[in-house]
């Protein structure tokens, strides 16, 4: 019998097991926004910290440590509508070390250079140490100096070919001299300058559109763009710092890798610093520290590797970081000052935004007066008041933040903050009830005309992306507006050409008129839009977490809107999610249910199985959910939309916004129809491809999704991985790993006359 001791060293072992599991999903989620979304809630700072800690707890309790733990896999930015690419060789992330505030403050860097020491039995191996770049990992290949893709890390073994947007980067070379190797793969960043960045946010401002977070965020939404045209106009760049495959004349160190990269005039990470013995690379890293302010982008730490390569070969690597290199990460500056004040923004989705004002302090080599203080929860996790004296730093060297109050220097009037109190519970610009939805953390406006939001969402309803209403910008929407003769972007398709052409754009004393030229080409593109395929609308209507890429993912499994307003399809992966999640809590292997009635435990989750089967089978039936069992009796199942965007879509349509837009869409005769549903969910009964399932790879002599529309009107289906359940490979020039697996499972492989043939067999 298990005596007090026992038990509570037993509960407490527990209580660190789920802290443990907590932390790893946190993580997940945090790296699921950072990565693929490019929406990070947290500081980067926050986040070290947060890794840190598991890192400490794996290390004490290693036979946790599983495969699918954050500390064992690279960060993955794979996104939908992107081409994949699968890196001739793995493109790993890089560990971290940190600066401490007490002691010794470069500890974990005099740990990591006596590890290279120890490893390679040397008393002064040879680095290099050059800063730390805030951007986003990208890879350019070049075979005979041809620039054949770039592509992202993705997850470390594939990537998003992104080369059409990197194509409108100038500072990336297409061709390289005459001399260039048979093959060269380069690493790098791409990032934004600090003061292209500034610009850009006071443009987007200006238009009445939400502005970045900070430059790596619209860096990584900017490559993301499926518009090149869009991209061509944002401040990217780029800078070389690694290499991947190569064959050429032989390179044996880091100088000599720079040398080539100056002779092809690839761009290369600046200043790079060598370093040999401890005393040069703790130099080395302080001047690093020194002289990035003056770099002009961001960056939050020195990296140092071994300037050797067949060193770096000897160390190897671990399943997500080269052991030969790590960046030091830099405390950020701080400096204390008053908080005077907080303001309330409302944004262009009602978001109301809480803004600390505060006594101008100089930080980072700027003046810091306004930071955000993101919502209600984060004011009362850090306890902040008005009247505090708060501890200010800048994440990334750009954006200001408050770390936390300085409780001792509070000011005995100074009362907890309540958002719902400062407002009196309504919208600020008009009035409107405010609410905070369930298990959101955000207040926002309920009133879809509020005039805050009217402009912002006007503008943001006309964009390229969205339903590309031409003339119909942010100075435009904005008087309108403000004339009264719109209070929702809806409005637009009840206005005249003679009204729109009478618009005033300046002031009454100094009137400009928009003209009726400019409001004939909007009326035109009005109607367009009135055409424009569902995700278009999706874009448009500025649904939090439903960007370009999701709204065409939505629009896949939906005929039209008003089957989404329905939100069958939405509930039904809510709830095929949760049974999953209760099926696998099931299980008599979990630890949970150590000391449960095994068999008790099989019939419940056979009984559970049979029902999400049925509910399952006429999904599944048209491709559009899989749900399969593993070895260890656990379900799989991927929401293929996004359990965040499932919930927001079935949020929206039942708000009263929601209804009003399909109430005011109804009475305009507008039922957008999405434009790849038949084509690729909708299964074709005959055809001569019937039951047949291909993948197509290589370089074919039509765009691939022109051969996947005729596999599918002819009843087959095409898909992106080669499995045991492929019938065909179509395989044009390339193709290697696809057409490798396909030869080692005995996959037929085809080519395009092939495939030809099939489809109009005589």
């Amino acid at each position: 019998m298990m005596n007090l001791f026992e038990f509570a060293a037993a509960q407490q072992e527990q209580d660190t097991r789920a802290h443990y599991d907590e932390l790893c999903a946190t993580i997940r989620r945090n790296n699921e926004l950072y990565y693929a979304q490019a929406q990070p809630e947290i500081s980067d700072a926050e986040y070290d910290r947060l890794y840190r800690e598991l890192e400490e707890l794996e290390a004490a309790h290693p036979e946790w440590v599983t495969p699918d733990s954050p500390t064992q896999r690279v960060g993955n930015d794979l996104s939908e509508g992107f081409r994949k690419v699968t890196h001739p060789a793995p493109m790993l992330s890089i560990d971290d070390i940190f600066e401490h505030k007490e002691g010794e403050t470069d500890a974990e860097l005099v740990e990591f250079y006596q590890r290279l020491q120890r490893s390679l039995e040397q008393d002064a191996p040879a680095v290099v140490v050059e800063p730390k770049i805030d951007g986003c990992a990208v890879t350019l290949l070049y075979r005979k100096g041809r620039l054949v893709y770039a592509a992202t890390r993705g997850d470390g073994r594939t990537g998003d070919d992104i080369t059409a947007n990197v194509r409108t980067i100038r500072s990336v070379p297409f061709t390289l001299p005459v001399d260039a190797p048979e093959l060269l793969e380069v690493r790098g960043e791409i990032y934004m300058p600090s003061a292209d960045f500034d610009k850009l946010n006071e443009q987007r401002d200006a238009d009445g559109l939400p502005t970045f977070a900070n430059p790596r965020n619209a860096t990584a939404g900017t490559i993301k763009l499926l518009d090149a045209a869009e991209v061509a106009t944002r401040p990217l760049r780029f800078l070389a710092h690694g290499i991947g495959v190569y064959e050429g004349a032989p390179l044996h160190n880091a100088d000599d890798y720079e040398s080539l990269l100056k002779r092809m005039g690839i761009p290369c990470n600046q200043p790079i610093l060598r370093a040999a013995g401890l005393a040069d690379v703790r130099h080395a890293v302080q001047e690093i520290d020194s002289l990035r302010r003056s770099l002009g982008y961001g960056t939050d730490g020195a990296v140092i590797k071994l300037a050797d390569f067949s060193l770096r070969e000897s160390l190897g690597n671990t399943a997500r970081a080269p052991r030969w290199a790590a960046a030091f990460k830099y405390l950020p500056e701080q400096k204390e000052t008053i908080l005077k004040g907080i303001t309330i923004q409302v944004g262009r989705t009602g978001v109301l935004t809480p803004v600390a004002e505060l006594e101008p302090v100089r930080l980072s080599g700027t003046t810091v007066s306004r930071a955000t203080l993101h919502n209600q929860d984060e004011i009362a996790r850090k306890d902040i008041r008005i009247g505090d004296t708060v501890l200010m730093e800048k994440s990334g060297e750009i954006i200001p933040a408050v770390v936390h109050v300085v409780t001792a220097k509070r000011p005995a009037e100074a009362v907890p903050y309540s958002l719902y109190d400062a407002v009196g519970g309504v919208c600020p610009c008009c009035g409107a009830p405010i609410m905070q939805e369930e298990g959101q953390v955000a207040w926002r406006c309920t009133n879809f005309t509020c005039s805050a939001q009217a402009a912002m969402r006007t503008t943001y309803f006309c964009k390229r992306e969205a339903l590309d209403i031409e003339n119909l910008g942010g100075t435009v929407a904005e008087a309108l507006v403000n004339r009264g003769m719109i209070t929702s972007p809806l409005d637009l398709f009840r206005l005249t050409v003679e009204e729109l052409g009478a618009l005033n754009l300046g002031t009454n004393d100094e009137p400009r008129r928009f003209g009726e030229k400019n409001a004939a080409k909007a009326i035109a593109a009005l109607e367009a839009a009135r055409k424009l395929p569902l995700e278009r609308w999706l874009t448009a209507f500025g649904i939090p977490t439903i960007g370009t890429v999701t709204a065409r993912t939505v629009a896949k499994y939906h005929r039209d809107l008003q089957e989404l307003a329905v939100g069958d399809f939405l509930t039904f992966l809510l709830e095929l999610e949760q049974g999953v999640e209760r099926f696998n809590s099931l299980n008599p292997k979990a630890r949970s249910n150590k000391g449960a009635d095994k068999e008790q435990l099989l019939v419940q989750q056979g009984e559970l199985r049979g029902q999400l089967a049925e509910t399952v089978a006429p999904y599944a039936a048209r491709g559009y959910v899989k749900l399969e069992e593993d070895g260890s009796n656990k379900l799989k199942f991927t929401n293929p939309i996004g359990t965040v965007s499932c919930r927001n879509l079935r949020q929206y349509f039942q708000s009263a916004a929601g209804l009003m837009v399909q109430k005011t869409l109804a009475e305009l005769n507008i039922n957008p129809l999405s434009s790849g549903f038949e084509e690729n969910f909708l299964t074709v009964q005959a055809g001569p491809l019937s039951g047949k399932t291909f993948v197509l790879t290589g370089a074919l002599s039509r765009p691939r999704p022109e051969f996947e529309k005729m596999i599918a009107e002819a009843g087959g289906k095409a898909t992106g991985t080669v499995t045991k359940k492929t019938d065909y490979l179509v395989a044009g020039e390339g193709g290697g790993s696809k057409r490798d697996k396909a030869v080692k499972l005995g996959i037929p492989i085809i080519g395009e006359a092939d495939l030809l043939s099939m489809l109009s067999p005589s």
